[in-house]
């Protein structure tokens, strides 16, 4: 007989909500390999939008609360995220080149956090090695993204976000259906 916590039931999101996610998550990773530029050039434009949002927020924050001190670092800060999303939008190639050093260091540790769970959860769920596997490929995409700067940036980011979609997606989908209960 299988027996589970009824507490930890409602941690795992065993739903189909976690299922329509995941393959969002899938379909997107197929979009964003069969049109790898799109999705990078894409990516940076909306980067560039918030940041300029951001930005001109920042400066509004900053001239609303003059009496509150540190006008000048506000306005400063929100000038900065002003800049860098004007950059960004008029120069999406180069952000592209720029995003691809960040991406591949946030997809290598993301595959170090992924595999260090796998590895927990190894005794819970009957289907970690799906988290395992996504993780190690993080890990060597973060490599390979770093091994390949720049000349394959421009495409490199759509690939490297679809896989990585791909393979998340997969392993969400999967990983709860063999979550293993303890026996009574």
């Amino acid at each position: 007989m299988r027996v589970t916590d009824p507490e930890a039931d409602g941690l795992v999101l065993n739903s189909a909500w976690t299922n329509k996610i995941a393959l969002l998550m899938m379909i997107l990773g197929i979009i964003s390999i069969l049109f790898p530029l799109f999705v990078a050039v894409t990516s940076i434009l909306l980067f560039g939008w918030v940041f300029i949002f951001a930005g001109i927020s920042q400066i509004l924050y900053a001239l609303q609360s003059r009496n509150s001190g540190q006008v000048v670092w506000k306005t400063i800060l929100g000038l900065l995220y002003l800049l860098a999303g004007i950059f960004l939008v008029t120069n999406p190639l180069e952000g592209v080149i720029a995003f691809t050093v960040v991406l591949g260091i946030t997809i290598f540790v993301q595959g170090i956090i992924q595999v260090s769970i796998a590895l927990q959860m190894r005794r819970s769920s009957l289907n970690w090695e799906w988290m395992l596997a996504s993780g190690i490929i993080g890990i060597i995409f973060g490599i390979f993204v770093w091994s390949n700067f720049p000349l394959g940036a421009a495409w490199l980011i759509g690939i490297l976000i679809g896989i990585n979609l791909l393979f998340d997606g997969f392993w969400m989908l999967t990983f709860h259906s063999g979550r293993r209960g303890t026996l009574d």
